[in-house]
């Protein structure tokens, strides 16, 4: 079977042997042995800063940088696993020593920061310019203004303990609350109880009836479990003020912005002309009401199909199809996508006993990445698999790099995904046969910008003013049920006919307690993307090399220098930010026609 034909991957080449792999075994003892070496070294140097030998803090530069890439590679692989079978029970408790290992990385990354915050400023820019610090300059940088805004390491030491069973214990409470969503559903003559996912699946089905049937009783059993998840969200949101605060930060957006390496003007430039391509949307979710045989579309119909998608694409024709939108634009990264497929990274086969979504790990010990998902044959399927390849890509143009310029934010790790992911929906569209298929293909690039338009800013505008909120007590279900529909209702401009007041208690992203306001990253992905395809298509094809260039930069440059050393355009204003969603809301006009037709 050939790769193009192969929808299961190739672990073995990193350890063979699953869960009970010995080279694993081996590999992750060496690491816990490099993990702890540093962590001690560095805790007897002090942790409160004092002197220390240049010489010392690049060889503890060289060996984080060595322990960073091998707690990856493990934890890629053990994701793997865990994704693969879910009842692979010694993949599981390899996961908990994996969240061990990564907090003792953690703690040992923060002695070393404060050591950084040390260096007296006559030794600093010699120093990070010279050796080996010069390739990651810009890290250590950030890493050292860092430490002047936090709790001396200790504290944060401490706070990060206390973080497991408090902060991170309440979002871990989240899924024990998601365990108890059981909805009663008929089919086939008998009463079944469908867990969340399964609800959720039904939420977008093709008819009508199930749909409005679906929402009516997912929005009762949300609010079932509401005043546990009002008193989830209140604790998780109270103890990250309460660190805020301790550490002097009096705005809630100071994190989520440094750690996605913008400003806030940037943010506001680009949610301006987020709401600004309101009334395009709003037109195409009437002409969509229209073809659902409604006045106005519920909240549960805008991701409703519509039309009629193409037959079943085959996995390897995916393949191709994919291989060749890339192609049009860089053959190199054509070349990474038939790479992936010929050496089986992807694990796609429709089974049992696998995990829920999609998603792409890194293996940086080895180059290489793996894209886990459940292929069906749909063209969301198809996109799915583009928007992987997508980050596959990313990851091979900065393998080369130290692994401290590798980090790349969230917002700018959904700006390759989403990218690739356009060039293979342009791809089907041009193959799509008659104006049914056509209209379907829309509808999903329209659904996108809708989700990251008007969804996504809906989420922010809650999260913002729930945090301004709760910093002076705590909120009750019923409120932030008042919240979540102020924020639908501005966000949509009022265009649905119903809302979903429990969204708030529904959404996993809320409770995320690994990266806070997990919801405006995914705009500037989309949006960024979206802008930089705007410069492709004027440019041509000398472009790929400018953006190859992008990627790179994208672990050392903040997304302000990005777009003007690769774009020639100011992130921090509106300009390019409007011309990205002219262009996202484009197919309005084409849609709006089509449905009149059909």
């Amino acid at each position: 079977m050939n790769g193009f034909e192969s929808q299961t991957w190739d672990l073995d080449v990193f350890f063979a042997g699953g869960s009970e792999s010995k080279d694993f075994a081996a590999f992750f003892a060496e690491t816990e042995a490099l993990v702890g070496k540093l962590l001690s070294e560095l805790k007897n140097a002090g942790a409160e800063g004092g002197s220390v030998r240049l010489e010392q803090l690049a060889e503890w530069t060289d060996g984080l940088q060595k322990a960073m890439s091998r707690v990856r590679q493990a934890d890629a692989y053990v994701s793997c696993l865990t994704a693969q079978r879910m009842d692979d029970r010694k993949a599981v408790a390899w996961t908990e020593r994996i969240q061990t290992l990564s907090a003792r990385y953690r703690q040992a990354s923060d002695l070393f920061d404060a050591k950084l915050a040390a260096v007296p400023e006559a030794d600093w820019a010699a120093w990070s310019a010279s050796g080996s610090q010069a390739s990651v300059a810009f890290v250590l940088n950030e890493r050292r203004d860092a430490v002047k805004d936090k709790l001396p390491p200790a504290l944060e030491a401490l706070a990060g303990e206390l973080a497991v069973d408090g902060y991170h214990g309440w979002a871990e409470h989240y899924q024990t609350i998601v365990g108890r969503i059981s909805i009663p559903w008929e089919e086939n003559g008998k009463t079944v109880y469908l867990s969340a996912g399964q609800a959720a699946n039904k939420l977008e089905h093709p008819q009508a009836a199930v749909r409005d049937e679906m929402a009516a009783r997912w929005e009762r059993a949300w609010a079932e479990q509401a005043d546990l998840c009002a008193d989830t969200l209140n604790r998780i949101a109270g103890f990250r003020l309460k660190l805020y605060e301790a550490r002097g930060w009096n705005d809630v957006l100071r994190e989520p912005l440094k750690l996605n390496r913008m400003s806030r003007d940037t943010l506001e430039a680009m949610w301006e002309a987020a709401a600004a391509g309101q009334e395009p949307l709003k037109r195409y979710l009437a002409a969509k009401a229209r073809l659902l045989g409604k006045e106005r579309v519920a909240w549960h119909d805008v991701d409703a199909p519509v039309g009629e998608a193409s037959a079943s694409i085959p996995y390897g024709e995916a393949a191709s199809i994919i291989a060749s939108a890339f192609e049009a634009f860089s053959p190199d990264m054509a070349k990474l996508a038939r790479r992936a497929f010929d050496e089986r990274w992807i694990e796609a086969e429709d089974r049992p006993g696998k995990r829920p979504g999609g998603f792409c790990t890194d293996f940086p010990e080895s180059a290489q990445s793996r894209i886990f998902m459940t292929y069906s044959g749909t063209p969301g399927n198809v996109s799915t698999l583009a928007h992987e390849l997508g980050h596959a890509y990313h990851s091979s143009l900065v393998h080369g790099l130290p692994m401290f310029a590798q980090d790349y934010a969230m917002n700018v790790a959904e700006t390759a995904s989403t990218f690739a992911e356009a060039l293979v929906s342009d791809a089907l569209l041009k193959r799509a046969d008659g104006d049914k298929a056509k209209l379907a293909l829309l509808d999903e690039r329209l659904q996108r910008a809708v989700a990251f338009c008007m969804n996504i800013r809906a989420r922010f505008l809650f999260e913002t003013r729930f945090y301004a909120q709760r910093a002076k007590g705590m909120l009750e279900a019923e409120r932030l049920n008042e919240l979540m529909l102020d924020a639908q209702r501005e966000a949509y401009g009022g265009a649905l006919a119903s809302w979903h007041p429990h969204f708030w208690a529904s959404k996993l992203h809320f409770y995320l307690t690994d990266v806070p306001f997990y919801n405006f990253p995914y705009t500037f992905g989309y949006l960024f993307s979206t802008g930089i395809a705007a410069v492709a298509e004027a440019e041509g094809p000398s472009f790929a090399r400018r953006y190859d260039d992008l990627l790179r930069d994208t672990g050392r440059m903040t997304v302000e220098e990005l777009g003007s050393r690769h774009l020639g355009v100011r992130l921090d204003r509106p300009e390019f930010w409007r011309a990205a969603v002219d262009r996202a809301v484009a197919d309005v006009d084409t849609f709006v026609a089509l449905s009149q037709n059909v």
